[in-house]
């Protein structure tokens, strides 16, 4: 693993008690202290803190508006993008299995490393500098985001349009999961039995299967101007 004192410098916080921040960088493929649990109380901080900013920020913004750019810097492109730039794969403890297949530059657990580091600076000092850490590592990403120019997803049309339209809303359902735990691709049907429409998408998440499922339904109903 890469000299931690140079990554703390990066981050702009030294570590009291130094095994947090390793437990961070810690996947589960490594070992049972990992870092699975970090992960989750850094999610609920980081998506707290970023709220916080964009309606002090933008204060004439809608929720709607709101939520979509809140959505735009917490998803995992946004923070495996901010891990890079930190140099966060060279620093990732992972499983034989994981090393070989190329953990250290996977989205997932470059972004679920980012948000570990966070819980490990508030259970290493408190919350104002775990948000004080959210603000510095993602200065560039806040300063960019504009609320009012967020379009909205494909699921979120969706739904809206068959709101207005009086009909029901549609079910998603999980087709099939194929590949390797490290390489899922999803398939996922979309179903809007008032307008007799059913579209199928995937995606390496079932979040995004169910986007361009949803784009597809759009598409079918000439909803869409793609």
């Amino acid at each position: 693993m890469a000299d931690l004192k140079r990554l703390q410098r990066k981050l702009g916080y030294d570590f009291r008690d130094e095994s947090l921040l390793v437990q961070s960088l810690t996947h589960r493929s490594a070992g049972s202290r990992n870092n699975e649990r970090l992960e989750f109380l850094g999610d609920a901080i980081l998506g707290f803190e970023i709220a916080e900013n964009l309606c002090r920020q933008h204060p004439n913004a809608s929720e709607g508006e709101l939520s979509r750019a809140r959505a735009q810097l917490v998803k995992r492109e946004t923070l495996a993008n901010v891990a890079r730039r930190l140099e966060l794969g060279e620093h990732l403890i992972l499983g034989t299995g994981e090393l070989r297949s190329g953990g250290q530059t996977r989205d997932s657990i470059l972004s679920d490393a980012v948000e570990a580091i966070i819980a490990a600076v508030f259970m290493d000092a408190d919350i104002d500098s775990a948000r004080a850490l959210i603000r510095r590592i993602l200065s560039r990403e806040i300063a960019r985001i504009s609320p009012e120019g967020q379009p909205k997803d494909s699921k979120t049309r969706l739904q809206e349009y068959l709101q207005a339209q009086g009909k029901s809303l549609p079910v998603y359902q999980v087709v099939s999961v194929e590949g390797s735990a490290h390489e899922q691709m999803f398939v996922v049907e979309c179903q809007v039995s008032d307008l007799g429409v059913t579209e199928r998408g995937q995606g390496a998440s079932r979040r995004k299967a169910e986007q361009q499922a949803a784009f597809n339904v759009l598409v079918k109903t000439g909803v869409s101007d793609s």
